[in-house]
């Protein structure tokens, strides 16, 4: 038996979700993401748990969490920041703002850092996102008022 269970109002919204999909196995995702908002991330426990609701192979929960960069597997500092690492970003200078931002959060246990795929903001390039709140167009003057902010 799994240790992770959904929360009251979590159950109550995972039963408003199902009635609007034909079988269960469709909540692969909303299910990922109601444990990933209860927890901050998604744990083993988790992934059986979401299992046996959707009827599905533990490894089939697996497969997708570990597909997509938006879940975390492991409990992350309070304050995540994901890198754009595709090509607009890049062009536009993603790799001093990464570096910058790197330096400005050296010996922080408050920050995670993540590179990940495209973020569909190419027009904003480059650009990160502070705990899912996308920031566009930086600078590194940029993202020192966005890092001031939270310090």
């Amino acid at each position: 038996m799994s240790a992770f269970a959904f929360t009251p109002k979590n159950e109550e919204k995972f039963s408003n979700i199902l009635k609007k999909y034909p079988r269960p196995q469709s909540l692969m995702l909303p299910s990922l993401w109601l444990a990933q908002e209860q927890d901050g991330f998604i744990s083993t426990d988790a992934m059986e748990y979401i299992a046996s609701k959707i009827e599905v192979a533990p490894i089939e929960v697996y497969r997708v969490a570990t597909f997509y960069t938006m879940f975390n597997l492991e409990k992350i500092a309070p304050y995540h920041i994901e890198v754009c690492k595709t090509l607009s970003c890049k062009l536009c200078g993603q790799d001093k703002i990464l570096k910058h931002i790197e330096e400005q959060t050296a010996n922080s246990d408050r920050f995670k850092i993540s590179r990940v795929e495209c973020m569909g903001a190419c027009g904003g390039a480059p650009m990160m996102a502070l705990n899912g709140v996308y920031h566009e167009n930086l600078t590194t003057s940029k993202v020192d008022e966005i890092l001031e902010e939270i310090k």
